[in-house]
């Protein structure tokens, strides 16, 4: 089943209940060390997986936008410049192809999850 939309993604993601199967698999969430989110600089504190994979996917996707945006800007004779056009496709592309690859790993990791035997 695919997932049209990201506000679809982001009901998928919140079916999915991570502090209880943590808390049944006795998993601890908190104090996970320097490499926790809180210690990152710059990042967004108190943010879930699935808050910061949406706004990911957005980000991909105005990055997507912009650069049809460009395009369509070029071929009309609005904008002449041709190298700002190909950084925002290239842009686009590199964020595309980024986003495929985590989704291939996180796919992979949730398998692997799968075939272990308890």
């Amino acid at each position: 089943m695919g997932i049209e939309t990201i506000g679809n993604a982001a009901g998928r993601l919140n079916e999915f209940d991570a502090k209880g199967w943590a808390s049944s698999s006795k998993i601890k969430l908190e104090g996970l060390g320097p490499t926790s989110v809180g210690d990152i600089p710059g990042a967004a504190k108190n943010k879930s997986f699935s808050e910061m994979l949406t706004d990911s996917i957005a980000d991909v996707n105005s990055m997507q936008e912009d650069a049809n945006k460009a395009i369509q800007r070029l071929v009309t004779g609005e904008s002449k410049n041709l190298h700002e056009t190909m950084l925002a496709v290239e842009k686009a592309e590199i964020a595309f192809k980024t986003m495929n690859q985590i989704r291939t790993k996180v796919i992979e990791a949730y398998k692997d999850i799968m075939r272990m035997q308890i």
